[in-house]
């Protein structure tokens, strides 16, 4: 069932990746006053209330801490968990309907195995910090913002899973990110540019790992591969919990559903990262 619930998340990702990228969000916040990466942080946090930057740090964990700090400088100030968290939801509606994500077949279908795996991981709460936050946030009324509420759910159900196995295996914010990297699956400038690691800091975190012979220069060497191999099936491990309400059946289903949809999501260029 593992790899069935990974194709599920991965196909359906998209439509929750794209509010960090789409105009519409850059839009909202900055009627809010936000400006740079402080909508980002702010969206993304406001479910834990009025966190700190080093909460923000902690929870998100890769990206450079000196850019979180810059970015949530006096932002509860600013606005509010609940104006952020409305202004997230508004953009998040109007991206998707662009889109037409609600147009497609087999949507109720889609939005209903999609909610049931949420639902299914929001009994399993336990040391996953920033997934709980976002769990104690109503279900919208809006069928759409529904869908994109519970893939949010699974993303950070996922993602808090991530951060507990690269704790577990010694491998920090910034190493993670060189891992990816020399992965070949994101770009190393737009890494590099979105989490602002200074280069030196980069670099240091390039020699400790091939310190480890987990790099053979800048690609991965066979014990990095088999690290980063490890890690993801731990991360798809954790993330089961969520996905058994469904069954195998059911992950191969909402795996063949949700293809359209993360496509529709691309083609629409919700996903542009330049």
């Amino acid at each position: 069932m593992k790899a069935a619930a990974r194709r599920a998340w991965r196909r359906l990702e998209p439509l929750h990746g794209m509010i960090y990228f789409v105009p519409e969000a850059t839009r909202r916040y900055s009627e809010l006053g936000l400006t740079g990466r402080s909508g980002y942080f702010a969206s993304r946090s406001a479910p834990l209330g009025r966190a700190s930057a080093d909460v923000v740090i902690a929870t998100f964990y890769n990206f450079c801490p000196d850019l979180v700090r810059r970015s949530m400088n006096a932002v509860w100030d600013t606005v509010t968990p609940e104006q952020v968290l409305q202004a997230r939801h508004d953009a998040a509606a109007e991206a998707l309907r662009r889109a037409g994500i609600h147009e497609l077949p087999d949507f109720d279908a889609t939005l209903d195995l999609a909610r049931r795996a949420a639902e299914s991981a929001c009994e399993h709460p336990q040391g996953r910090p920033l997934f709980a936050a976002h769990a104690t946030l109503p279900w919208p009324d809006d069928p759409l913002l529904c869908l994109w509420h519970a893939q949010t759910l699974l993303r950070e159900f996922r993602g808090d899973g991530h951060v507990a196995t690269l704790l577990t295996e010694g491998v920090g914010g910034p190493e993670a990110l060189v891992l990816h990297a020399a992965g070949g699956d994101v770009p190393t400038p737009f890494l590099k540019i979105s989490r602002a690691w200074p280069e030196d800091e980069w670099a240091a975190a390039e020699e400790r790992l091939r310190g480890r012979g987990l790099l053979d220069g800048d690609t991965l060497s066979p014990e990095g591969k088999a690290l980063r191999q490890r890690m993801e099936d731990r991360t798809d491990e954790l993330a089961l919990p969520a996905y058994r309400a469904l069954g195998e059946d059911g992950c191969e289903r909402l795996a063949e559903l949700a293809r359209p949809f993360g496509r529709r999501v691309v083609d629409a260029g919700l996903l542009n990262l330049g």
